[in-house]
This record gives structure tokens, sequence and C-alpha cells, in this order.
């Protein structure tokens, strides 16, 4: 084993043992035991252990076991290729995304203007053999595997596609680099509102969202910008840096980051000329917004420079660093936590202070600290980026998840696509009353069978009390009247659930015809955060007041 490598293990397994390493001779005596403790106690498992070691899985298990012990962000690469698709997050296939249902595998997505796109694969299609290869008992890491490849070569297809007449169709593709769109879509919205969505923090998305501004501002009805960073996990700090300086003046100051022992490593201030410092701004956020996005929010928040929407975000405030481990290995490691302006640290989770069972729980709001704006807001640490409007996500009836999750939507939505050529611009597309009609039929000529919560809790009560021992006539009777009220009719709950499931069907067959893009275009026709937010750019005095609440009350 690598004795560079060994000893970086071996130094962080004394601060997961809780050791408060120092450059002191003692500790440096200490490292050299454990580094020796650790050797001969591997050599003695390898020597003594029943059965054969795999050197390269155990060590792997044992430094991942580590890393995680410290903090989930912690990570090793054990070659050029696993680190390279880390970085960039590039990989070589067709640009399709599949799930196992029902032992079979399906296409549930298609990258646009990729391979699979190219092909002609469609969403739908069952893929029942790869390079002739049946895989019908294959797992999905196994059918991912074999799609993939290295650019330039090719792969065979095999699939089944449902409601065609010459249902088995096969398709000779040549993968490619497979980069996923970090812009997916900038375009007007509402009228007169521009709108950038942005999914990752990647080197070239300063230019990406600064073209997409410019582009959006030569349009002269654009009176505010909306920047969606909702589902957005990061990426890289500099990256994010760069976008704020799109909509603060030149050297103001973003962020610091701090390492151990609490001093400062860096400061970072905006170095690139602003496009608009002015233009009402709104930042769309939620829980599975991190890291950078986090960055972003937080700043234009802290400096009173946009109003931030949606639920509160991730709470992500470590810092990672890359370093070069040897023998074409590296490690992803914790090496600082980074500071908002308002000098708040938004990290929800102290991975230092678990519970006994290892879990770690987040900061309470009763013991997070206060800071405030610029304007003199108050702001809190602790638990990710609080939202300025808080609207939470609609939550959807037991039916229309029913109807999600045991694909019915879905497979709807490709019978739909199979006979019909076209549909509106995802802008225009509804759900009409001509085809709600026609998936409720799909419905029943399929005897959707779905989760009847209220007649499982009946039937639990009636359990409950026949356990207890007070069943009677009387008492059974009145149950059975109950479970008649209660009962659950097909028709009924598709008459009404009809909003719902008209929403969910109108995503899933636009993506059928214009892919991710179109499905986000789409949504924002019942998106109600989308609604707020346009609501609130466009009232001058609401978004004044958010800003600065003490102008407001003058």
């Amino acid at each position: 084993m690598n004795k560079y490598i060994t000893s970086i293990i071996l130094s962080l397994l004394l601060l997961v043992m809780g050791g408060n390493i120092s450059f002191a001779q003692d500790s440096k005596l200490e490292i050299s035991r454990n580094l020796s403790i650790f050797n001969n106690l591997y050599k003695e498992l390898h020597t003594n252990y029943v059965d054969t070691i795999d050197a390269k899985a155990s060590i792997e298990t044992a430094i991942n076991a580590m890393l995680y012990k410290l903090d989930p962000y912690n990570e090793y690469y054990d070659s050029d290729k696993a680190f390279k698709e880390f970085m960039t997050e590039e990989y070589a296939g067709i640009g399709s995304i599949h799930v196992l249902r029902d032992s079979a595998t399906y296409i549930t997505s298609i990258v646009e203007g990729f391979p699979a796109h190219k092909a002609g694969l469609k969403i739908g299609d069952q893929i029942i053999a790869i390079n002739d290869t049946l895989v019908n008992k294959a797992n999905i890491n196994d059918i991912s595997n074999k799609i993939r490849g290295q650019a330039g070569t090719n792969v065979k297809i095999t699939v089944k596609r449902p409601y065609a007449t010459d249902s088995i169709i096969s398709f000779n593709i040549t993968r490619e680099i497979i980069k996923p769109d970090i812009l997916p879509y900038y375009g007007v919205i509402k009228e007169n509102i521009g709108y950038i969505a942005l999914t990752s923090f990647k080197e070239d998305s300063y230019k990406r969202v600064k073209d997409a501004l410019i582009e959006l501002k030569k349009n002269p009805n654009i009176k505010a910008i909306v920047f969606d960073l909702r589902n957005n996990g990061g990426g890289l700090i500099d990256s994010s840096i760069d976008i704020l300086s799109l909509f603060l003046p030149k050297n103001t100051e973003i962020l610091q980051t701090r390492g151990r022992g609490g001093v400062i490593r860096d400061k970072y201030k905006t170095t690139n000329k602003p496009i608009d410092t002015k233009i009402p701004l709104a930042v769309l956020i939620n829980e599975y917004s991190a890291s950078a996005a986090e960055v972003v929010a937080g700043s234009l928040q802290d400096l009173d420079r946009a109003v931030i929407i949606g639920k509160r975000s991730f709470g992500k405030g470590l810092v990672q660093s890359t370093v070069s481990c040897g023998n074409n290995t590296y490690l992803k490691v914790t090496t600082a936590k980074y500071y908002l302006p308002s000098g708040r640290l938004i990290q929800a989770l102290d991975y230092s202070h678990r519970n006994a069972d290892g879990s770690v729980a987040p900061t309470p709001d009763s013991l997070t600290n206060v800071y405030h704006t610029a304007n003199g807001r108050e702001v809190r640490d602790g638990g990710g980026i609080t939202p300025d409007i808080t609207i939470k996500d609609h939550k959807y009836s037991e039916f229309s998840i029913n109807a999600s999750n045991k694909h019915l939507i879905e497979e709807y939505a490709t019978f739909f696509a199979a006979h019909h050529p076209s549909i509106p611009a995802p802008q225009d597309f509804v759900i009409t009353d001509s085809i709600y009609n026609d998936f409720k039929k799909f419905a029943h000529s399929r005897s959707f069978k779905y989760d009847k919560v209220s007649e499982k809790q009946i039937k639990a009560l009636r359990k409950t009390v026949e356990d207890n021992g007070y069943m009677n006539d009387s008492i059974s009777a009145q149950l059975d009247i109950l479970e008649n009220l209660l009962k659950h009719d097909l028709e009924t709950d598709l008459n009404k659930n009809r909003q719902e499931i008209s929403n969910l069907l109108s995503v899933s067959i636009t993506e059928r015809y214009y892919f991710s893009r179109g499905m986000l275009i789409n949504s924002f026709i019942f998106d109600p955060i989308i609604d707020e937010t346009a609501k609130t750019l466009l009232d001058s005095n609401k978004y004044s007041s958010i800003l600065n609440p003490q102008n407001s009350k003058k």
C-alpha cells in the first residue's frame, strides 16, 4: 500500500478518534505510533484471516468509512477517471436515464441533443437487450455500465416500444461525452419578467448566466429578474462569486472562509463589472439548494440586493479542497467553513458533535444566533438560508401520489405521445377536457388499483376494537356505515383530483415532446412560487418593504 496514502488515512483516523493533532513532537510520535499499529494490524489481518482479503477493496472501505465519519463531503477517488467525472460531471454514454420497474427497465428521461435523442429512442421505451444480450434480469447499475463506454464507440440498444405496430426496434448508437446542461432555460415569463435557471456552479456558469442576463436586458419590457436556484446543489465557490458580480458593485466583499481554529483563509470580493445593480431581483431556493447556491442566495439577502423566495435551503457551509494522493488517487477534504457578508455561518449540521447512534441533529432555531443585513434586517445562522417569503410545496392527495408512484401518469403520457405527433408549445399546452376524459378512460381500462388509506384505517380500527374486546353488533354496524361513507371510487377520485392530476399529466406529456426544458416551461403555468414571485417583483412597494422595512415605515 502506498505509504503516502497510509499516512493520510491514519492521520485522518486520529481525527475520527477525537485526537487534537498539533505539530508538536508528542503529536508526531503519536501519529508514528498509530501508523505502526495500523500497518501491523493490517499485516496480521491479511496473514491470518480465514479467507483471502482484497487489499484494494478493504483499504477503500476503511478510507470511505473514516472520511464519512468526519463529514459526508470528504471523498476518495481511486482513479483519474473517477476524479474527472466528479470534477466535470461528464461521462461517455447516450444521454438517457433508466429505471427498473416490475423487473423491466424503462427509459424515463432523455437528454435533448445527445445520442439517445438523435437516434430516436423515446421515453417509455423498455430496454430488452444491449449488444444483443438480454437484460431482463440485470440490475439498473449493470445496465448503465453496459450503456456507458468510451466516447466514439458504438452500443446496440434493443427496445420494446409501447403502442407501436412494430414494437421491437434496435438502435446502433455512437457514444458521446454527456455533459448536463447547467442552464436549462432562460427567457421571459409572465410577459415582463426575465427568468434564468441554473442547476450547478461550474467553470462556464458565469459566462452562461452573464450571456443570458445581457440577452434578457435587451428586451425593453423586462422589469425584473428571477434567478432560479431550486435543486441547485452548488459547485465551485469562485463561480458563485463571479455570478454575484453580475448584480453587485465591483469590490463588494462577499465571503470569508475560515479554517481550523477560526483562522481566516480567504476573503472573496466581486472582481467583475456588474451588469445591473438596480433591477428588482428574486432568487428562488428550496431544501435542495446548497453550498455555492446558498452563497449566492445568502449574500444577496445579506446585502439586501434580492428577495429570497421558496423554502429554507439545505445548510452546507463547509468548503472542500482536492489534493492528489499519488498513484492517480485523489482526496476531497473539508478544509474550511464559509461565512456570509453578515458574518453568519449557515452550516445546519455539526458533525463534530454526533448523537450516541452516530446521527447528527440540526441546530434548533432557538440556539441559532441573530445577524443583520446591510439594511438592518434580522437573519440567522445555523440552518441554511431562510427565505424572505416562504412558500410551502403543494401537498398532493393520496390518490394523486398513487397515480404518480404507480406509474399511471407516465404510462398515459407514453400512450398519449404514441397517438399525437405534436402538441402546442410548452407555455401553451394544457390538459383539456378531451385529454382528461381520455385519461379517465385509460385509468378505467387498466383497472387502476391504488392504496385506499381510509379503508386501511377502518380495517385497523376494527382490529383494535376486536383486540380490546369492545366489538359488538352495534359498533360493527357503525363501522360498516363509516366504511361505506369513506369508500373510494375510481371515477369519484379522478374527478375530485382533476387539477392535481392535470398538472402532473401536463409536465409528463410535455417532457416527451420538449424534454426537461419543456417540462420546466410548462410548470410555470401552475407553479405557486412563480406566481408569488411575479406579484412581489411587480409590486414596487412590497418589494421595497421586504428589503428595507425601516424606510417603508416612514
